[in-house]
């Protein structure tokens, strides 16, 4: 069996969490309203049509929950700001109550000698900027700058681990082009136009942090995919090229320089040409200090000329009668091993850090435990494969659970559970799963 220890001592180990996700007081205390609070509230976009109104009620039990954090063993807790808890209208009047806030889960994580690692972005984009066209809007860089400034400011003297956005890609293509998360956006052309304000977003709000911020440890977190072809098929290894442009390339590579892939696709090309001014380039690039990576599975890809544009088609895990969550999501450790080794073979990619992996289950909760054998069995797949890639020499610094207890998961509302601790959402009872107390044990705690 493997041991934290087998990382080595100065590797870091946490659970991660998003406002939107777990803080719930969505309406209260000065704060605006996000694309989610409204998103939410729109008939069919959630399972069942829960609302992150009340979430995990983080906001009133966050001592408590550092606290859980602490009891399982991990030494950081990633958790995210919420820009209209902060900033209500996403620009001009500052909401002091959001300050205080986080200014108090800070100070708790501080006193419990927990590290915080604080997301910028994690999807909860203020309402009152969406209507002005939200990440498609050229003027959503300046706000984002402004919102960016003042968690440094004020963070900055006890948060030194920043994480600018969270997975660029995720919010962009569901959000922006699918429709099928908030703000409810479909097409290309918002997809591209939002694709190109949050990679500048990315690498202006590091370089906002590297100024305002004294020893800065700056980080972007991206979701990765091993994108594999159903066949070896022309048409089916060049749509697994397409995807894989899109889902793992799109982001990186403007930020390293190299510009936007292209991957031999003449949408991809036209849209890199629009943007390849040097200008442009300069500003998309920024020597961050680590990448986030979060995996959750892989992509087998299938050619489909039906699929416009991308001309590609998921065959699903279940009708390949590969193991999978309850999402539905393949569990493969080798194609996390995978994904990892890809992105490590960029010349001047920074250290790695996984900032997000782990798996949902249909959690049964029986004399007030809950036994999920699953999610372990989960754990020490991927965890075996990820110190495979440390001991072949990749930097890889750390390692976050996703997450720490059953939460808001978007469009799947309260359905999907992917905690360690379960949470009841009628009483807010918190019980640690097993998972958590085999995470407990494997820290060494």
């Amino acid at each position: 069996m493997i041991k934290a220890s087998d990382f080595g001592k100065d590797f870091l180990w946490g659970v991660a969490t998003a406002a939107a996700q777990i803080e719930g007081a969505a309406l209260g205390y000065g704060k605006g309203l996000s694309i989610w609070d409204t998103f939410a509230k729109r008939s069919g976009k959630t399972k069942k049509g829960h609302q992150p109104t009340i979430a995990c009620d983080f906001y009133h039990r966050y001592k408590e929950d550092i606290a859980l954090v602490k009891l399982l063993g991990f030494g950081i807790f990633r958790f995210s700001i919420s820009w209209p808890r902060i900033i209500p209208r996403g620009k001009g009047a500052i909401n002091k109550e959001g300050i205080r806030f986080y200014h108090q889960v800070i100070d708790e994580c501080l006193l419990q000698g927990i590290i915080p690692y604080v997301t910028l972005y994690h999807w909860d984009l203020p309402e009152m900027l969406e209507d002005e066209g939200g990440w498609t809007a050229f003027s959503i860089n300046d706000s984002f700058n402004f919102f960016v400034s003042i968690c440094a400011r004020e963070y900055g003297d006890k948060v030194k681990n920043w994480i600018v956005l969270n997975e660029p890609f995720g919010f962009t293509s569901l959000g922006y082009m699918l429709g099928v998360h908030a703000p409810g956006k479909t097409g290309l052309t918002n997809f591209f136009s939002a694709v190109h304000h949050a990679a500048i977003a990315q690498a202006d709000g590091g370089r906002i942090l590297r100024s305002e911020v004294k020893n800065a440890n700056i980080g972007t977190s991206f979701s990765c995919s091993e994108i594999i072809p159903y066949t070896q098929s022309a048409s089916d290894v060049q749509a697994a090229k397409r995807v894989d442009c899109l889902m793992n390339r799109l982001f990186i590579e403007p930020l390293l320089g190299m510009g936007y892939p292209t991957a031999d696709w003449d949408v991809m090309e036209k849209f890199s040409i629009q943007h390849s001014t040097w200008r442009h380039t300069e500003r998309l690039t920024f020597d961050f200090d680590f990448i986030g990576l979060q995996n959750y599975f892989p992509l087998t890809i299938k050619y489909n000329a039906f699929i416009p544009v991308v001309q590609a088609w998921e065959v699903k895990a279940k009708s390949r009668k590969k193991p999978h969550t309850a999402m539905g999501w393949e569990i493969n450790a080798n194609s996390f091993y995978n994904i990892i080794k890809q992105f490590a073979a960029y010349p001047n990619i920074p250290p790695l850090m996984i900032t997000e992996n782990g798996a949902a289950y249909h959690d049964k909760v029986l004399n007030h435990q809950i036994h999920d054998q699953e999610r372990i069995a989960y754990f020490e797949q991927y965890l075996a494969a990820l110190l495979k890639v440390k001991q072949e020499g990749v930097p890889i610094t750390g390692y976050m659970a996703w997450t720490l207890m059953d939460n808001f998961e978007w469009g799947e509302g309260f359905n999907a559970r992917f905690g360690l601790i379960h949470t009841d959402f009628k009483t807010q009872q918190r019980t640690v799963k097993d998972s958590g107390l085999w995470f407990k044990d494997f820290l060494g705690h």
